[in-house]
């Protein structure tokens, strides 16, 4: 979006410094968390949504209630979904009363998936991230960007 005179605000180089790092560290934490979670034969993803579905009621959760909380479109997560139904980490549930919805549902096998892997990925992530940070930073850190997640779910959902 232009300046008030029309011409684009660049950033400054701090500016610039402080997006390239926090572009940069999510990259690279992500991608090695991911790595992490394929020992265990699980994707970033597939972590992600079992743990959507350990935490809620009754370990379902309708579909579109699924893709907010992973921050994935309504057709990605259908794909996800039924890579990981075809391992016999979630299954289908026809919502009652309401043809065109569709519940993810958490099996046994994904409830035993993520107690088996859960703690290990919280050491992957307390080495990789919380462990470099001192507690101060830490607080820093969600100060600053809960924020922008606050902001950039409201453009999610107006859209």
């Amino acid at each position: 979006m232009p300046g008030t005179d029309g011409r684009p605000r660049w950033l400054t180089d701090d500016e610039q410094q402080a997006w390239r790092a926090t572009v940069g560290m999510a990259q690279l934490l992500i991608r090695q968390l991911d790595r992490d979670l394929n020992v265990h034969g699980l994707s970033g993803h597939d972590y992600e949504i079992l743990v959507e579905l350990s935490e809620a009621p009754e370990h379902r959760l309708r579909m579109t209630e699924l893709a907010d909380a992973t921050s994935q479109s309504r057709s990605r997560l259908s794909h996800q979904v039924t890579r990981m139904e075809n391992r016999g980490l979630v299954r289908r549930d026809d919502c009652e009363g309401d043809k065109r919805g569709t519940f993810a549902v958490l099996t046994a096998d994904g409830m035993a998936a993520i107690e088996r892997v859960a703690p290990d990925h919280v050491e992957n992530v307390r080495r990789h991230f919380i462990d470099r940070l001192e507690p101060r930073q830490l607080e820093e850190i969600r100060a600053a960007f809960e924020p922008i997640v606050d902001y950039l779910r409201k453009i999610r959902d107006r859209d």
